[in-house]
């Protein structure tokens, strides 16, 4: 039999494992008697652990959320999960970086030194800056509760800051009032959003989360909406790409480009390139405007010719009006 302790930390193993266990497949699991397996639970709560008995046919033990946090017992592809996840943390938009600091802190000193060494070379490096300004985790936990109760919130939105809207004025004085049925949230490019139906607009609305100011208290409860889309990873990429249920661009045109077809692909994330030459491809993109698209051709810096739609060479007559105007800027009189 294993001693005590052993055992203790194999039990909390299994009950966290799985919602419910018959006494006596742990008692299997333990290679112990099913009254072994009752004082090893009676232990486990005087040590803090929630575990209630189940009733019935089998009997059995659940491991229940408590009023207070226990020692928590993590596996090892668990605790370097854990560590990882609190080390991207400070890149997610919310304003964690300093409790995110905390708690891997907390979660190193516990961990046998073979895993705090695996955690301590683990060196992440995160690419581009982190959105401004960051979002309040007291505003994350508001919107993350109406959303999980369903019930309408109000708030006020700023939809631009005063430094965006006019060179002076109260901050108050750009919140504007909503009251909306809120649905998910959504992390886009590293910022939240508040995807939600809007009572006084009729239509759906992504809100920046960090513009959210909660009001209490909320409304009534609500029955969910069916989105306009197929899932709200669509929804929500459709929105920021023009549409409400496709994630095509609204604008979508065919060049030919003279440069090789694996320089273009390099740049081209998810567009289409068909090689046709040593230095020449055929290139299938998309914007969410006719200019928007021809402008972002430009970066490729070569030859262009247009295989359509119209509107597409319509925007780089347009585009090469205005760029050759301003190459050629008219003196003050």
């Amino acid at each position: 039999m294993p001693k005590t302790s052993a055992r203790l930390l194999s039990l909390l193993s299994l009950l966290q494992a799985r919602r419910d266990w018959p006494g006596a497949l742990l008692a299997a699991r333990l290679e112990v008697s099913p009254r072994t397996v009752r004082r090893d639970v009676e232990r486990l709560r005087e040590l803090g652990y929630p575990v209630t008995t189940v009733k019935g046919p089998d009997g059995g033990y659940r491991l229940e959320a408590g009023t207070r946090m226990p020692p928590l017992l993590f596996d090892d592809d668990q605790a370097v999960a854990v560590a990882v996840a609190l080390r991207l943390a400070p890149a997610a938009g919310a304003d964690i970086g300093v409790g995110a600091a905390r708690a891997l802190n907390t979660v190193r000193q516990v961990m046998p030194a073979r895993l705090r060494h695996r955690v301590d070379t683990l060196v992440i490096t995160t690419v581009g800056a982190r959105p401004e300004p960051l979002l309040d985790p007291a505003v994350l936990v508001a919107l993350g509760a109406a959303v999980h109760n369903r019930d309408v919130l109000r708030f006020r939105y700023r939809s631009a800051t005063p430094s965006e809207a006019t060179p002076a004025g109260p901050k108050d004085e750009f919140a504007v009032p909503r009251r909306v049925e809120p649905h998910h949230l959504v992390v886009w490019k590293g910022r939240w959003y508040l995807l939600a139906w809007d009572l006084d607009r009729a239509d759906w609305r992504t809100f920046r989360a960090d513009r959210v100011t909660p009001l209490t208290p909320t409304g009534p409860r609500f029955h969910p909406r069916d989105l306009p889309a197929e899932d709200v990873a669509t929804f929500i990429t459709a929105r920021f790409r023009g549409s409400d249920s496709t994630t095509e661009w609204p604008c979508r045109g065919s060049v030919l480009l003279h440069l090789p077809a694996a320089k273009v692909a390099a740049h081209a994330q998810d567009d289409l390139v068909e090689e046709l030459g040593p230095d020449l491809c055929r290139l299938h993109t998309g914007s969410w405007s006719w200019p928007a698209l021809a402008a972002s051709l430009g970066r490729f810096d070569t030859g262009i010719e247009v295989l359509g739609p119209p509107e597409l060479q319509a925007a780089f007559a347009r585009l090469a009006a205005l760029y050759a105007d301003a190459a050629h800027p008219r003196s003050d009189e």
